[in-house]
């Protein structure tokens, strides 16, 4: 979503310059003359636009938003009015995208919108959940509830996130230092000792001459390769963000023996606590079941989940629907079914997305252990053969020279 500045006239003749994001200049400008101005330009931001591709207005914090959540609650408790709360927030936030945010936020609840139709254009900055939670909220009058819930459902996803990223950093360091190791070796090691073979007019070995050869290649084009890791990366960027590509890269993830595991236990996770939020919040089961169904990070196993809320329409029992998906586990779908006949569905998704979060986390422990040592094996074998085919021509030059 872009941001655009329009010049706009009002009713007594007034011109004044007015930022807002949209998707298109059109949206912009039907925006304001909804509101009774006289549209006369409207330019897009380039400067918002420079900030938010470097990430700097764009990017919003979970701890950022979950701190702004709690001070939001706490304030609703108090008595005060939520456009307060808004500006007073919003006025000594440090985070400029969340800063932003609350802005145009609170600029669409002075123009008369509710809460959550005002922080639906900003979905993507943070979750539909989120949106979704404030209307029910708003429905059922019990909004700092809501609000509170969803706080509860932040920190449980921000803390699983922080878990799989801490277990795979060690791996990552010790690989980021491995390329680093080969990179010194192929581009300093190797044409020193090329030089001193070559002094002697001796035969190397095969393995030998097969890396200086690889060395001198990679030398010759250190050009292109910086280049050719940059296209890499900006291709599959480019990629990911296209819908059907990214489709087929999950269910490509999906059909690895190792991550499998992984994907399905911590999609289970979020979807049984995002639709457990819901339910509490007092949405309906079918209107819940599409929105829990986008929190699931892996777009393969969200179209399995697209004939789900059909199914519930036409009679079925939600474990019956869920089973039809064809990636629940069986004991996923025996608590939902005990949540279903017990009246206690809300409880048993939190029960479930705990005991599936565990399990993650033993999984992770358990692969991390594997992972460790096994990194650190090939490491060892790939410098120990990198370090033998340097050193092999010399006992060949010493049994030469005796």
């Amino acid at each position: 979503m872009s941001t655009f500045i329009c010049r706009v006239a009002d009713e007594a003749g007034a011109v004044s310059s007015r930022a807002y994001p949209a998707a298109s200049p059109d949206d912009c400008r039907r925006h304001f003359e909804a509101e009774g101005f006289l549209v006369l330009s409207v330019r897009r931001d380039w400067r918002k636009l420079t900030m938010s591709l470097g990430g700097g207005e764009k990017r919003i914090k979970p701890r950022d938003f979950i701190m702004f959540n709690q001070e939001f609650t706490a304030m609703i408790r108090a008595g005060y009015p939520v456009l307060r709360c808004l500006e007073a927030i919003g006025g000594r936030t440090k985070n400029q995208g969340l800063k932003h945010v609350l802005g145009r936020v609170e600029n669409d609840i002075r123009h008369g919108k509710p809460l959550s139709e005002a922080f639906a254009p900003f979905e993507d900055r943070f979750s539909k959940v989120y949106t979704a939670a404030l209307m029910a909220g708003e429905i059922s009058g019990t909004l700092p509830e809501t609000i509170t819930q969803f706080i509860a459902y932040a920190k449980t996803v921000d803390r699983t996130a922080r878990r799989i990223r801490s277990a795979m950093t060690y791996p990552t360091l010790i690989i980021c230092f491995s390329i680093v190791l080969l990179f010194i070796l192929l581009n300093f090691v190797l044409p020193n000792f090329q030089e001193f073979y070559a002094d002697f007019e001796t035969d190397l070995p095969y393995l030998t001459s097969q890396l200086i050869a690889f060395s001198a290649f990679a030398r010759r084009n250190i050009v292109v390769w910086p280049l050719l890791i940059a296209a890499g990366i900006f291709l599959f960027w480019k990629m990911r963000r296209t819908p059907s590509w990214r489709r087929r890269w999950d269910e490509w993830k999906f059909k690895v023996p190792a991550a499998k595991p992984l994907i399905v236990e911590s999609s289970v996770s979020l979807f049984s606590r995002t639709l457990s939020l819901l339910l509490g919040a007092g949405a309906s089961l079918v209107e819940s079941i599409g929105l829990a169904a986008q929190a699931i990070p892996n777009k393969f196993l969200v179209s399995r989940m697209d004939p789900v809320p059909s199914g519930i329409r036409n009679g079925e029992a939600l474990s019956d629907a869920l089973g039809k998906a064809g990636f629940f586990p069986a004991m996923a779908l025996d608590l939902i079914r005990i949540g279903e006949t017990s009246a206690n569905l809300g409880g048993m998704l939190r029960e479930l997305a705990d005991v599936t979060e565990e399990r993650i986390q033993q999984k992770l422990d358990t692969l991390v252990s594997l992972v460790e040592p096994v990194v650190i094996i090939l490491t060892g074998v790939l410098v120990a053969g990198m370090l033998l085919s340097v050193y092999l021509p010399m006992f060949r030059i010493i049994q030469v020279a005796r």
